[in-house]
Parts: C-alpha cells; structure tokens; sequence
C-alpha cells in the first residue's frame, strides 16, 4: 500500500515551493481510495451533526483537485443539496484561479484574491491609483458566477501570514464595490463590522497591539444591499479619480434603486441615469456625508449625484 500511494509528491496545479505539498508540516494522502472513503464518511457524520448548508476549503491549491471533485459530488448526491462551496486557492495570477475552475468543472466558487490585491495598492496609492482599473485582472470580472469577493480575512490582517491589509480609508469605498453591484459572492469581514483588538508577534520578534476599527459605513451599505441594490446595472467608470454606477431597481423591491459614488481625490459629482421610473423623486445620500442635501430625478431619469473627497456616497429614495 505504500509503494503504490505513499511514494512521491502528489499531483497539483500549482507549483508554490515545489507544490508546497506539506503545508505547516502537514499531508493526507487522497490518493489512498481508503483515506477518500474516509473523509467520504467524516463529511456524512459532520453534516448529520452539524446540518451545515455550504463548505469554505482553505488551502486547496496545495491538495489534489481530483479529490474535491469526488467528495462534493459524493456530498451533493447523498444530501441532495447544492452546499455553496467556497475555495481558498491564494494566488495573484488570474489563469490560474481560472485552470482551477477548469479542472473543478465549476463545482465550487473560490475568493477573488486579485480583487483584493488591486483594493490593497488602491488605498496604498490614493489619488495616483486610477479607480478605472479597480476590476482589471480579476475573477470577477470574467467568471462573476464562480468568484466570492472579500475586502480582508483572517489571512491577510496586520501580523498574520498573509498580510496585505486595507488602508482603513478605502475600506468604505471598497465594500461600496463588492456589496452593491451586480457581479460576484460578497463576503464580510467580521472584524469590520465589530471591530477587533489583539497582540501578535511582528518581523522584529516584538509583541504589537493592533486595533481593527469597525467600518461605520458597513451597516448601511448592508441594508441598501438588501432593500435598493437591485435592477440594471448602469457604469460610469470615465475618470481615474471618481467613478459610479446606478442600479434602476425592480418592482419586486418598494423604493429600490439607489446611486454610487466613488472619490479616491477630491470633492466630485457624477451625472448618471438610473431611469425614468425615478422621475420627480428626490434621493438622499444614505451614508450622511451630504447630509440635508436633496437631489431630484429629472423626467428623463438622470441626476447630478456628489461624493466628498477620499470617501463614497450612496444615494437612494428619500423616506
């Protein structure tokens, strides 16, 4: 049994550290049909246990696709049930998300770990990161079915082994990108809605006390998501320091439809459609940052809509 299963580096796609094949000091060898019986029967007890609706599969990139592809399909057909499936593979380099998706013939969605990478440079650079670009060379962009979107994880906070963090200034503008669009799986930090203090080791050996604040933003933005962020789509991605996007909202949704924009610069405005449903109504920006000011819809369905500078305003039905 050995000679035939235990011999080798195991098979997968990526090539990190040779494959990074012991990752923290650690393997399970799927290829051992009795190891993939196994785990067949771990997931069967877990979910009789816990009566789960969907799996988060960190580190994927550093096991045998194959596996997956045999023990969600194993799950789906024995519980008949979709289980949302989120994969974790951590990479900068967009055809390889993509060759996943691929093998995995679309079983699972995975994080858009570029998505994350360009908000990390963009709160980095400030006003010389042209917001144009915010999409490009991300899973998003070109597979929104299958990404999952993500602001910070546990990974990529101060201190820990992915760190790569949001400047808490375009954390806002950030959420605003994923939570009210049309395209992709959006995924909320907790640690960004409640706030979260710890003491961890840096490079220097030396304990640090980091404090992620919450983002004031968050609340709202999530409940325009639920009650207005709904509807045509329409972009105004047309200058590298201010951009926005309307969604006209539907009839299934009383008083949806809301405004985007977004400012990494200066003081700015937009002038966007968001239809001529809207006629005669006057929208209000949901996030304060205009506070008292009215804007009404014109008969033909388009407004002059404001952001202040480094900041985003969200605006929606007055009520």
């Amino acid at each position: 049994m050995q000679n035939q299963y235990g011999e080798g580096w195991k098979d997968v796609l990526d090539d990190e550290n040779g494959n990074f094949d012991y990752l923290m000091l650690s393997d399970i060898d799927t290829r051992n049909p009795s190891v993939r019986d196994e785990l067949k029967k771990w997931g069967k007890w877990y979910f009789e246990t816990a009566k789960f609706n969907g799996f988060r599969l960190d580190a994927i990139k550093h096991m045998d696709h194959g596996f997956y592809n045999e023990w969600l399909d194993y799950m789906r057909n024995e519980f008949k049930q979709e289980f949302f499936t989120v994969g974790e593979y951590w990479a900068f380099d967009l055809p390889k998300l993509l060759k996943y998706i691929e093998v995995t013939e679309g079983r699972m969605s995975l994080f858009d770990t570029l998505l994350h990478d360009n908000f990390h440079h963009a709160s980095r650079a400030g006003k010389d990161y042209d917001l144009t670009t915010i999409f490009d060379n991300t899973l998003v962009s070109v597979k929104p079915e299958l990404a999952v979107t993500l602001i910070e994880n546990h990974d990529t906070q101060p201190l820990q082994s992915l760190e790569q963090p949001i400047d808490q200034w375009f954390k806002p503008l950030a959420y605003a990108l994923i939570l009210l669009r049309e395209a992709g799986y959006p995924c909320v930090f907790y640690a960004d809605m409640y706030g979260a203090k710890y003491t961890d080791k840096g490079g220097d050996g030396e304990d640090h006390e980091i404090e992620l604040p919450v983002v004031t933003e968050l609340e709202t933005m999530l409940y325009v998501r639920k009650n207005m962020a709904y509807g045509t789509q329409r972009d105004y991605f047309d200058h590298p320091n201010c951009i926005g996007w309307t969604r006209e909202g539907d009839t299934d949704h009383e008083d949806s439809g809301c405004a985007v924009v977004i400012s990494n610069s200066e003081d700015g405005f937009k002038e966007m459609e968001i239809g001529a449903g809207h006629a005669g109504k006057v929208f209000v920006d949901y996030l304060d940052k205009h506070e008292g000011e009215e804007v009404v819809i014109t008969a033909d369905g388009w407004a002059e809509f404001k952001v202040k500078a480094g900041s985003v305003s969200v605006w929606g039905i007055k009520k």
